[in-house]
């Protein structure tokens, strides 16, 4: 196979490219130097002549007798006090108080794969007898005067334009240091012709794209939450204004990283962009010892010449077939149901039993024990002010315990999942008494309160082990296929009393290093566990969690219109696989709407798939109309999950959105379109569709599963007429030549609409008449 990586030792210049995006590197005057990153272009000998040298007034030199300009260098590491007084990549507090480091290029290795990162998650290569996926390349740069080794690690992906980058810190010098900055990834371009898109919100509205031009100075997002919160994303785009979703280049930034995180660009005097993402360094410094190491998170670049569908569609695949445990990644997971907006805490075993049997009857294949079910005597979880952290079976909802539920729940033909909050403690629990010191709390301050509950400091190893062998003794003793982990409070009054002062900067840092340790812990020892990530519904959706839990709970806002924005911004950077979606009560218990159970499916079909609901008080008519959802979804699954995914319109006008999931072959397409709110006397709309084979014939149906009525012939359905589609009358029988492009005698055809892949992307489908508010229509379209 071609090399990815070509290093011409004689220059120190180092080529990365698989065809689809290049890096060019160049070590001058000992500093490692971005010369390129962008569409791929051939190698060459030299690419020297990219060094930017021109001289600037107050531009600076690294000595006296240099010539490379530190300020206007595209630096790929840069440093604080040396003449570029940009953000610096590292900081470093050395004994004497000095934080000025100056990492010189001192070596570099090639190495086929991506190696794993020490108690991080991370991408992976995925190797065959004649490939290895990726190549890495590690640069090593040297401050010699404390002793200090940067390794900057690069992973070129053979089939995907993206980079992972990460940075190791090591320490041979004979001092401890602190190191108070260090970003993952530093890119330098050389202009400033971006508009960032950041993904911004709040609880129960994550994730909503903002986009504006850059300007001089610093934009950013970040977090400070210890999570990385529904506020702002730990990813963004870096768009040229042109793009769009089918053609213009844009840059991606994502951090597999689930704590406090910082994303930022700074524009420079001269238009000049540095892109940097990292740990937040506020409150974040890391003591060093002599021998010691430190690892950064990784941090994917993405990058695009074809629009930000083409990015979001190549972020999809890094996700499945680079990050997700391969055991889940791309098989399908059963169906659910969720018991906890049918009962809340007010349930029953015999309550469980009987919601378990209407959803299996209906064909859901998954019954999920929500919160409430753990907690004795005073501590028992009927509220949210006792029992969190007590993880033992309430014998007086659960008689038999776990094991005892999850057999009856088997019995009914259903697989059994179970509701955890492993990193959160009431103080009215056994847990709490005994051991009070477990929990995050500055001395002698008072602690802030969120839901009756306080965090525990997973920083403490024996908090970790203590909260394994609780949930290892339950996970072990009953057949659990699922667990739902939440987390429901951010931390506050952030202090480890496990260790001294000089290394209270390191707690946020250690905690999410614990969340890490205990989610591969659970993994090793219950390999075919499904997880679902939730912390207060989308409060910690990022790469990081996707390494181990195959899906996350998108938002706790179940409402299927506030879904179509939620999960339409989710798709800029994670598959539809990834999203937890259910469909829940009406009227919605976040927003109070109604909508239909056919509109509540119809969005929810483009996430994992699930129900959160009270069967019990459904009529048999709409039990029906889940049965035909149900098996829909199944039917289509594959599809729904693998296909790739594009965005055709955007739903925050309010007014419509529309969306659909293409197979790799261009075959088969399903397509998602909703009426938000209806507009009066409204003028004719079409919903121009993508990815198809222009050349090809489709047909297009409504879906008759999911409670959107019977497949119809279209014409009504669709709202199409005689004259403005050049349909006739008949629909079923022998195919025309005006239908499918062939002779008359065409094999019969079922009823639908037959088009060209062209038609159906640029002519579009007329779809003004779906409904009023809240309306929604799948079409299937599949190739003759």
């Amino acid at each position: 196979m071609t090399s990815l990586i070509t290093v011409n030792e004689d220059l120190n210049q180092f080529h990365l490219t698989n065809g689809r995006v290049s890096m060019i590197l160049k070590v001058v005057e000992g500093k490692l130097i971005n010369l390129y990153t962008g569409a791929a272009v051939p190698d060459r000998a030299d690419f020297g002549y990219l060094v930017d040298d021109g001289f600037r007034v107050q531009a600076t030199t690294a000595d006296e007798h240099g010539e490379l300009h530190i300020e206007q260098s595209r630096q790929e590491f840069p440093e604080y006090g040396r003449g570029d007084f940009r953000g610096p990549a590292i900081t470093v507090l050395q004994g004497n108080g000095s934080r000025i480091t100056d990492f010189r290029y001192a070596g570099y290795r090639v190495a086929p794969g991506k190696p794993e990162l020490e108690g991080l998650p991370a991408t992976y290569a995925v190797s065959t007898p004649d490939d290895t996926g990726a190549e890495t390349l590690s640069i090593d740069l040297v401050d010699d005067l404390t002793g200090l080794t940067a390794t900057l690690n690069y992973t070129i992906f053979r089939d995907e334009p993206v980079i992972a980058r990460s940075v190791r810190i090591a320490n041979h010098g004979d001092e401890p240091v602190a190191i108070e900055r260090i970003a993952s990834l530093n890119l330098d371009l050389p202009d400033d012709d971006y508009e960032m898109v950041e993904f911004t919100g709040a609880w129960a509205r994550e994730r909503e794209p903002h986009r504006q031009p850059l300007h001089p100075g610093v934009q950013s997002v970040a977090s400070m939450w210890g999570a990385s919160s529904p506020y702002f994303s730990p990813n963004a785009l870096f768009a040229r204004p042109d793009t769009i979703e089918d053609r213009g280049e844009a840059f991606s930034l994502s951090f597999v990283y689930s704590g406090n995180f910082d994303l930022h660009a700074e524009v420079d005097a001269y238009g000049a962009t540095r892109l940097q993402l990292g740990i937040n360094p506020a409150g974040f410094a890391w003591r060093l010892a002599p021998g010691e190491s430190f690892q950064s998170p990784e941090a994917l670049l993405g990058y695009t010449d074809r629009g930000l569908n083409a990015l979001s569609q190549t972020l999809h695949r890094i996700v499945l077939d680079h990050l997700e445990r391969p055991r889940w990644a791309r098989r399908e997971r059963p169906i659910l149901i969720n018991n906890w907006e049918a009962t809340y805490f007010d349930f029953t075993e015999e309550k469980l039993l009987e919601l378990a049997r209407l959803a299996h009857r209906a064909g859901i294949e998954l019954f999920v024990l929500d919160d409430g079910w753990f907690g004795r005597g005073d501590h028992a979880r009927t509220s949210d002010r006792a029992g969190l952290g007590d993880w033992i079976a309430n014998p007086e909802r659960l008689p038999e315990g776990i094991a005892g539920i999850a057999r009856k729940i088997n019995e009914i033909g259903m697989r059994f999942g179970l509701w955890f909050e492993p990193e959160m403690v009431n103080r009215a629990t056994d847990l709490y008494e005994a051991h009070p010191d477990w929990v995050i709390a500055t001395p002698g301050r008072e602690s802030a309160v969120y839901r009756q509950q306080y965090v525990l400091n997973f920083a403490n190893p024996a908090v970790v082990d203590h909260i394994y062998e609780r949930m290892h003794a339950i996970l072990d003793g009953a057949n659990v296929a699922y667990i739902k982990w939440d987390m429901n409070r951010f931390i506050t009054e952030a202090y480890d009393a496990t260790r001294g002062a000089e290394h209270q900067g390191e707690v946020f840092h250690r905690y999410i290093l614990g969340v890490y340790a205990l989610y591969r812990r659970l993994l090793a020892a219950f390999p075919d566990l499904i997880i679902e990530g939730c912390a207060s519904g989308g409060s910690r959706f990022d790469m990081g969690i996707l390494a181990y839990s195959p899906q996350i709970w998108t938002s706790d806002d179940t409402d299927a219109v506030e879904r179509l924005s939620i999960q339409y911004g989710t798709s800029y950077f994670f598959p539809v696989s990834s999203m937890g979606a259910h469909v829940s009560i009406t009227p919605n218990h976040q927003t109070g709407r109604s909508e239909s159970l056919a509109m509540r499916g119809s969005v929810a079909m483009f996430g994992t798939f699930g129900y959160e609901m009270d069967l019990t008080r459904v009529g048999e008519d709409e039990l029906d109309e889940i049965a035909r959802q149900v098996a829909f979804f199944k039917e289509h699954a594959p599809l729904l999950h693998n296909g790739d995914l594009y965005r055709l319109r955007a739903p925050y006008d309010h007014r419509q959105a529309a969306w659909m999931v293409v197979s790799a072959d261009r075959a088969h397409a399903i397509v998602g379109d909703y009426v938000i709110l209806g507009v009066p006397n409204r003028h004719k709309s079409r919903l121009h569709l993508r990815g198809l084979d222009a050349d090809a014939m489709y047909r297009v149906t409504t879906a008759p599963g999911p409670g959107l009525g019977p497949d119809d012939a279209l014409r009504g359905r669709l709202g199409y007429s005689a004259e403005d589609e050049g349909i006739g009358a008949e629909t079923t029988g022998t195919a025309t030549s005006a239908e499918s492009g062939t002779d008359t005698k065409a094999a019969p055809i079922t009823p639908g609409v037959v088009r060209s892949g062209a038609e159906l992307m640029h002519i579009g489908i007329n779809d003004t008449n779906i409904g009023p508010d809240f309306a929604s229509r799948l079409y299937l379209i599949d190739r003759l």
